[in-house]
């Protein structure tokens, strides 16, 4: 059985260390721990006012998975209208996330609608592609939209899951899982790869990958930093991979 990949996203580490000017804590040592301890990968979302990641960052962490972690992915998500393609075409990262967010916007909250989209982001995801980057779209959960993913050249989709967390708990969460189920299965009969990401956590993950077929990825940042606080980078990773299991074991 296909084991859903963990990605972790180090922007909450940098926005920490940003608020000093000591250089601590570390990205690239945060991203070290968590590889050794088994994550599959490393996501940053460099904006571009800088208020995380740095453009720094996303070059030393390439350096870092490329000499000593080449078998971990590295995903760099961001607005390809804003600086990401200038990290794509410099770095040529395993995975390029494209996130349709505003430049001020306080978090992603919304995927592409490519009924509006299409034109726009079908040649930079050609561009992407033909340098040998893998491009992911970050979605909502709405099934229409899986089949118009595809026809712009996406390889595969990332389900923005914060209304599946908002819901995780109450009576809307069966509710929330078949959406999300019905759009992973959309994207999967259309032939794109299925990841997923925002708000995810120990508590919710095992029931999302559960219920979502076909769940290639999750990238985890903000929850992940948080228990990392208090349990450390090691045990947090394991806990969360654990997590991926429990939901595996159906």
């Amino acid at each position: 059985m296909m084991l859903t990949a963990l990605s972790v996203n180090v922007n909450k580490v940098a926005l920490v260390r940003n608020t000093r000017h000591l250089g601590i804590p570390s990205v690239t040592r945060a991203a070290q721990l968590c590889l050794e301890a088994g994550a599959h990968g490393i996501t940053v979302h460099p904006r571009p006012d800088a208020r995380h990641i740095r453009a720094d960052d996303v070059r030393e962490l390439h350096v870092l998975l490329k000499t000593s972690w080449p078998q971990a992915e590295f995903n760099i998500e961001g607005n390809p209208f804003h600086n990401l393609m200038d990290f794509v075409r410099e770095l040529k990262p395993q995975q390029v996330t494209f996130v349709p967010d505003s430049e001020g916007q306080f978090t992603s909250d919304h995927g592409w609608n490519l009924k509006q989209d299409a034109g726009r982001v079908r040649p930079l995801i050609a561009e992407a592609r033909a340098l040998g980057v893998r491009v992911s779209l970050f979605m909502d959960a709405d099934p229409e939209q899986m089949a118009l993913a595809k026809a712009v050249g996406a390889d595969r989709i990332e389900l923005y899951t914060e209304p599946y967390a908002a819901a995780w708990g109450t009576p809307r969460q069966q509710g929330e899982l078949d959406r999300f189920a019905a759009a992973a299965r959309a994207a999967l009969a259309a032939g794109l790869g299925v990841n997923a990401g925002h708000d995810l956590s120990r508590d919710n993950l095992p029931d999302f990958v559960r219920a979502v077929p076909g769940l290639q990825e999750v990238s985890i940042g903000h929850a992940l930093v948080a228990d990392a606080l208090e349990l450390g980078y090691a045990e947090t990773v394991r806990q969360y991979l654990q997590a991926i299991e429990r939901g595996a074991a159906k």
